[in-house]
């Protein structure tokens, strides 16, 4: 092994002694160059390797390249690059395949080879390591794109673009974004041969020696390769994708007119068909020629294409009456009231619109439950109380187990003041189960102690810890604990903490909240914090190695404390702490020894 290390060394001489006779590095730099390259060597010529030095390696001679390129950027020293550069390029191109040989399922690194060879464009290696990464990872359709993407982009190689997406077809015949990709490329070369031909005719060259193909100048190509994927893939996602993608081409017009065909005959019953076409609307004023108009012409025309989107909509939801049809009503409606305009008018018949098909998907109770919060909020932004009350009434009707519907028409009742939100509370209680109902009673005890007396405030608390499940009363007990200090004080809260201690399950925070009230008091007693501290290592004591930490700190720093308990204390830790656990406060413990924790 040595042997071949010290050969390893004595071919980067060579370029070193450039680096050096050029003036690049100096002797003292080249000697650490040496030092460190054989201790790299050392670590990848081991029996048991690890992919860590290989990357540490592949790294180290990339900071290497960077450095070279930017002192020759700073002394202008452009020559040698033979001798240099494409000597370390080479040795990381060999320790990137030995890596790869290595560890052929680790993606990643083959990327990082793939980026490596883009970034110091060594074009004939990167094709080497496309074909070795495809050989091994043929079933990852991304690195078939990416092949085809480079070869076409790059090498500006249709021909081998085509025959790498025909592999990567037989592989993966049903996948989407294959076929998509694939009548992209087909597009681009068409387009491509397109501005060539055109070039060539405004140049009055004679075309004899060149072949251009009517049928791929029209996009021939990209037609078939939709028909053959219309056969196998279902799902109108797919027509739409491959849809935007020819509108991205001027010359397209019949093949998009195909694939809109094909999309209304197969799916009719389709949301998404119905979404794009009353959306195309808009796009269909947009591209009408465009004269000198004045500001109101201008809303009254976006008025008028936004009313025939809304006009194929309705017909939608009058041929496919379904929540997701609204849905997608809605949203068009809302992306529309949300866009900015300087015009009042337009603004307000957005807002109407909006408000009102809003309550048609309602009484059709054809309305998707999250989209009732948003109705709500748009009620409220445009000051209808009466009506945001209303709805949320409704909307608890209708989702009568939904904890959200409640939590949000009392949210609405508080906001607006009324003087129900008491019965709707005990109505929702009522309604929901028992789990899940958290965020009713912590909004609830919220609202109470803003409005009620602390009696009142003070039952329903102790009512919501037997109401809500054992993980949920955590967090309520919390909230008490919290309450009972700001408003009944020290005693109040010390005997309201025994009484929790009573029934688990407890959290850290419960503990941790206690221990800061004690330690608030002017005279804080040591024996107190035990007592906290003691209950919450016999719960948590085996999953935080903070908390025995802390303990040690408020032996060791509080003035009734006793530094010779912290040896036991110690101990235990020793003992109850699991895992990882053990190392983490060993480490700990020694900084506070040493005074740097």
């Amino acid at each position: 092994m040595a042997e071949r290390i010290e050969q390893r060394l004595e071919d980067r001489v060579p370029e070193l002694e450039q680096l050096e006779r050029v003036g690049l590095f100096t002797r003292r730099e080249i000697r650490a160059v040496l030092r460190k390259a054989s201790a790299l060597e050392y670590k990848i010529q081991r029996r048991a390797l690890r992919k860590e030095d290989f990357i540490n390696y592949i790294q180290y001679e990339i900071n290497l390249l960077e450095l070279i390129k930017k002192r020759r950027a700073r002394i202008g020293y452009s020559f040698k690059k033979d001798e240099i550069e494409n000597s370390i390029l080479h040795r990381v191109h060999s320790l990137f395949n030995r890596a790869t040989g290595k560890w052929k399922e680790d993606v990643q690194l083959w990327l990082s080879h793939v980026a490596f060879c883009k970034q110091w464009n060594a074009k004939h290696q990167l094709s080497k390591v496309f074909s070795s990464m495809l050989a091994i990872h043929p079933n990852k359709p991304a690195l078939w794109i990416m092949a085809a993407k480079w070869e076409m982009e790059t090498q500006l190689s249709s021909e081998s673009a085509r025959h790498l997406f025909l592999r990567a077809l037989r592989f993966h015949p049903e996948c989407p974004k294959l076929y998509q990709e694939y009548f992209r490329m087909e597009l681009m070369h068409a387009e491509k041969q397109r501005k060539e031909k055109k070039e060539f005719e405004q140049a009055k060259m004679d075309l004899g020696e060149f072949n251009y193909s009517e049928e791929i100048l029209n996009g021939e190509m990209a037609r078939i390769i939709y028909r053959d994927a219309a056969q196998k893939i279902k799902g109108v996602e797919f027509h739409l994708g491959v849809l935007s993608i020819a509108k991205l081409f001027d010359f397209t017009q019949d093949l998009q007119k195909e694939i809109l065909e094909s999309l209304q005959t197969k799916y009719a019953d389709d949301p998404l068909t119905w979404d794009y076409m009353a959306r195309r609307e808009l796009e269909l004023g947009s591209l009408q020629s465009r004269e000198r108009t004045t500001k109101q012409m201008k809303v009254s025309e976006m008025t008028q294409r936004e009313e025939r989107c809304c006009a194929v909509f309705e017909e939608a939801v009058r041929a496919v009456p379904t929540e997701d049809m609204w849905k997608c009503y809605i949203t068009f409606c809302l992306e529309r009231y949300n866009r900015k305009t300087n015009s009042e008018e337009l603004k307000q018949k957005r807002l109407e619109r909006t408000l009102s098909v809003f309550s048609k998907a309602h009484e059709s109770s054809l309305l998707p439950e999250a989209l009732y919060k948003q109705w709500l909020q748009l009620l409220l932004e445009s000051s209808l109380f009466e009506k945001a009350t209303e709805v949320a009434e409704a909307a608890t009707k209708r989702f009568s187990l939904s904890v959200e519907m409640w939590q949000m028409r009392l949210q609405v009742l508080i906001q607006l003041k009324s003087g129900d939100v008491t019965q709707c509370f005990e109505e929702a209680v009522k309604h929901v189960k028992s789990k899940g109902t958290l965020p009713l009673w912590t909004l609830w005890v919220e609202w109470s102690e803003g409005t009620n007396n602390k009696e009142d405030t003070e039952a329903l608390y102790q009512r919501s810890l037997h109401a809500t499940t054992p993980a949920e009363s955590v967090t309520m007990k919390e909230m008490y604990l919290d309450w009972t200090y700001r408003n009944g004080g020290y005693k109040k809260v010390k005997r309201a903490f025994t009484s929790l201690c009573e029934n688990r399950p407890f959290s850290l925070d419960f503990f941790r909240k206690m221990i800061k009230i004690e330690k608030e008091q002017e005279s804080c007693k040591m024996l107190h914090l035990r007592e906290y501290y003691e209950r919450a290592l016999r719960e948590f004591g085996s999953t935080d190695s903070d908390l025995w930490l802390d303990y040690i700190k408020e032996e060791l720093s509080h003035p009734q404390g006793k530094p010779e308990n912290c040896g036991s204390i110690h101990w235990r830790a020793m003992k109850m702490l699991q895992g990882d656990l053990v190392e983490d406060f060993v480490s700990k413990y020694t900084l506070l020894q040493t005074g740097h924790l």
